[in-house]
């Protein structure tokens, strides 16, 4: 049996790196365990089409990063050990949609400048109600981002979120903000604006945070989306995100953290007093008086724990799941070149008309049908980081958010399903994608040099995490988001097991690429105890 660590981390996502890292960095003893030959989780890039073009595999864009505490934290380290970011100072996202009426594109871009995107707004109540929008999240930061960085089962962070509230003088006006909050994004939108910009440009957003535009808490999460990329735009690592990886393992070895690569992690070890003993693994047995799982609630209560707290598992059985999704990377022979030659230089480009088009798609992927209108997200990372792909040429990552992952139709009644997602399904599909950008930029079909297609199942054999091809660790919607994630029962960071938390998408704050949850329990573990809490320790029996 190996020398006892402090802390094991189970599975190597951008928690747990974000854990591992600021254990370390505090002194902690650390292993992370990681059944993959690689770390990073949903985060890699490799040249996956043609031999000089880099595609970032799964995840790219890092606005919540570099926005968090995380990188608060452990950003300059990360810089020191070569991590690098590409962002813009210009436009930063657009959607394009054709006008359901006349069939007229229309083109709304977001720029850095919150007053140049508002001017491009065709009414000017609208412009006066998108600065609006963002001032309100301005005056109540205090109280969302707070929210997002406390565990909203604990009633004294609470409590103190909310006192911050009241002592600013802000009890009515936040009772409007909540109550906004909760809104859907289409019904959010609706209520702020006249005109069809702000539900074009944002409303397709919500998809990146695990929500459609029917589903509450759009009504924060829209604002939130767009102050984010106002204010730190759509940065991308120069080289590719494995880069990113990179930077963190150089960290995590410098600092003493052992990788255990290949492990699978077969269960959690818990002693006689029902406290962590370690991890046994598939490499041996890694003891430890700490262990983060950094797991879906599937995997934690109904495999790794032999014994789950009261109705745990049954719960976890019933965790519901979003929507698969899909990845396509593209080799082009040239740049995309638009119709509105605006977009050429915009990062991410959505096709959708907003909430109506993206509505229709989410609903017919809830349906388990191939969306006959998917919401496509064009990223050209080129435009940011040129070295992606040899002079003259360019990747495109194509993200499609609204995918069945076992498909039971095709709502446009023209691709076979029945074998679920063959090579040929995948192509068909791509097909259809490619159809959607040759509306708004005819000619991109024939410059594909080279194409690679990753479906929702393959999605789940990269990373377990992703149930049923979902990588934001299930559904995001209300009953099972904030105070409720993953579900009552085991709500909350800190599990009724003693030494064991859970961290990663399925935990408060949800998905994304912020490092959230495992900066927050990183943060706990490293704190100085309160005088009570010396107390109650010196009181319990030693567990050796």
């Amino acid at each position: 049996m190996d020398h006892p660590l402090d802390v094991a981390i189970i599975g190597s996502g951008i928690n747990s790196l974000v854990a591992a890292a600021e254990l370390a960095l505090a002194g902690k003893r650390v292993c992370i365990i990681e059944r993959s030959d690689r770390l990073g989780g949903f985060i890699q890039s490799a040249e996956r089409t043609l031999p000089g073009f880099i595609h970032d595999t799964f995840s790219s864009w890092h606005p919540l990063f570099v926005s968090g505490g995380a990188y608060s934290a452990l950003g300059e380290e990360l810089h020191r050990r070569g991590l690098e970011y590409c962002n813009t100072s210009g436009p930063v996202t657009a959607s394009i949609a054709a006008d359901p009426a006349t069939g007229a594109h229309r083109v709304v871009i977001a720029h850095r400048d919150p007053a140049e995107t508002a001017a491009a707004f065709k009414a000017s109540r609208d412009q006066a109600a998108y600065m609006a929008m963002l001032d309100d999240l301005g005056r109540n930061a205090g109280t969302v981002f707070g929210a997002f960085g406390a565990e909203l089962r604990s009633f004294g962070e609470v409590a103190k979120i909310a006192f911050g509230a009241v002592g600013r003088g802000r009890f009515s006006g936040t009772e409007a903000f909540v109550r906004d909050s909760v809104m859907s994004g289409r019904n959010y939108v609706r209520s702020r604006f006249d005109g069809w910009e702000a539900d074009q440009l944002w409303s397709p957003w919500l998809l990146h945070a695990g929500l459609g535009p029917d589903q509450a808490t759009g009504g924060v999460m829209l604002p939130v989306m767009a102050m984010s990329m106002h204010g730190f735009g759509l940065p991308v690592v120069k080289g590719g995100a494995s880069q990113f990886v990179a930077a963190f393992e150089s960290l995590l070895r410098d600092n003493g953290v052992r990788i255990m690569l290949g492990a699978e992690a077969d269960e959690i070890l818990v002693d006689s007093s029902g406290a962590v003993a370690g991890v046994q693994t598939s490499q041996g047995v890694v003891t430890a008086d700490t262990v983060l799982a950094n797991v879906s609630p599937q995997a934690l209560y109904t495999q790794l724990l032999r014994q789950p707290p009261a109705g745990t598992a049954e719960a976890a059985e019933r965790y519901q799941n979003g929507r698969g999704a899909m990845q396509i990377h593209l080799a082009l022979d040239r740049p995309v070149e638009w119709l509105d030659p605006r977009l050429n230089s915009v990062p991410l480009v959505h096709i959708s008309n907003g909430s109506d088009s993206t509505g229709i798609a989410c609903a017919q992927a809830e349906a388990d049908l191939l969306p006959s209108e998917p919401t496509v997200v064009v990223g050209q990372q080129c435009v940011l980081d040129p070295s992606r792909a040899p002079e003259g040429k360019a990747t495109l990552w194509l993200q499609l958010q609204e995918v069945p992952f076992s498909p039971v139709g095709d709502a446009a009644g023209q691709l076979s399903v029945a074998e679920g997602w063959t090579h040929e399904l995948k192509q068909g599909y791509l097909e259809r994608v490619l159809d959607r950008l040759e509306q708004f930029a005819p000619g991109t079909r024939a410059t594909v040099l080279a194409s690679d297609i990753l479906a929702p199942t393959d999605l789940l054999s990269a990373n377990p995490n992703a149930v049923d091809g979902d990588p934001y660790g299930g559904s995001a919607e209300l009953f099972q988001n904030l105070l409720w994630r993953p579900f009552p029962s085991a709500a909350g960071h800190r599990t009724a097991v003693q030494g064991l938390w859970h961290i990663g998408a399925s935990t408060h704050p949800g998905p994304g690429l912020s490092g959230g949850s495992g900066h927050l329990v990183a943060q706990k573990l490293t704190a100085k105890p309160s005088r009570f809490s010396r107390i109650q320790s010196a009181l319990k029996p030693s567990k050796r």
